[in-house]
């Protein structure tokens, strides 16, 4: 039996760790090649090593166009083709109350999460436009959906990444190819480690907050993100272009408040014994 992405070949940023590695672990267990892009080195090679001869690795700072323009150059030159590029990579960048943020903190901030998406969209659709077919996907945020989720810079990058989704799916549908944005809630990982604890070893951690601020009551994981990634690679998805794809349990469908969605539970059960 085919998988769902059999014979695709896929770019995926980031991948050498959290929502990126499992995203490029179920493209392949469903039949894709990918390149995996990432600016850590040994992890980036090991992830690619583990997953045969179907992925390689190229060293990528994505703040850097050239580098994001060899990682897509990689993939057509080794599997002549590109089927989806997903600008997954990120970090937490700049926090800290507006008044303190530099201007560098910022301007690095844009330039990891919202600029190397733009290098992403802009070289995948040079390759997918002669086939005129192909998938771009994102990584945006529960941050981009309601503000207040997270710092200043990376909640105005990843709005911005949703901007950007929906203007390339505009341009782009004419070309076959379309482009769609994931916002996962809390997802653990050394990223949300460190920004929670100060120390990206802590998961463990990460995973307990999650859990707590999850509407479900339980910890999200990485491969839920992915299978998001799948579903809009996938032809089952042809439909399906300029769409954000909210993975967060519900938090943001309140507000993003899980205090609220805690007192107005007890208000309905309130109601309901009166």
């Amino acid at each position: 039996m085919a998988g769902r992405l059999d014979g695709q070949v896929a770019v995926i940023t980031g991948a050498a760790s959290g929502i990126g590695r499992a995203t490029a672990q179920r493209f392949v267990d469903e039949g894709a090649r990918v390149v995996v892009a990432d600016l850590q080195v040994d992890a980036g090679q090991t992830t690619a090593d583990e997953l045969g001869d179907v992925a390689r690795f190229i060293a990528t700072d994505v703040t850097d166009e050239d580098q994001v323009a060899a990682a897509v150059a990689l993939a057509s030159e080794t599997w002549g083709r590109l089927d989806c590029m997903f600008n997954n990579a990120g970090i937490i960048g700049a926090v800290g109350p507006l008044v303190d943020t530099s201007a560098d903190d910022w301007r690095r901030t844009m330039d990891v999460l919202l600029t190397s998406a733009f290098y992403g969209t802009k070289h995948a659709a040079r390759a997918m436009i002669p086939a005129r077919s192909g998938v771009i996907l994102y990584t945006s945020s529960v941050a981009g959906v309601v503000a207040g989720l997270g710092p200043h810079a990376y909640t105005v990058a990843k709005t911005g990444i949703v901007a950007l989704m929906r203007t390339a799916a505009c341009e782009l549908a004419p070309e076959g190819i379309r482009a769609n944005a994931i916002a996962p809630g809390t997802i653990p990982s050394a990223m949300t480690a460190a920004a929670i604890t100060g120390d990206h070893t802590q998961i463990d951690v990460a995973a307990e907050h999650a859990k707590a601020t999850n509407p479900l009551g339980v910890a999200a994981d990485p491969l839920d993100i992915a299978n998001a990634a799948l579903y809009l690679a996938s032809d089952e998805a042809r439909m399906v272009t300029g769409h954000l794809l909210v993975v967060d349990a519900g938090r943001t469908t309140n507000g993003g408040s899980a205090r609220f969605a805690r007192a107005t539970a007890g208000l309905v059960e309130e109601a309901s014994s009166s």
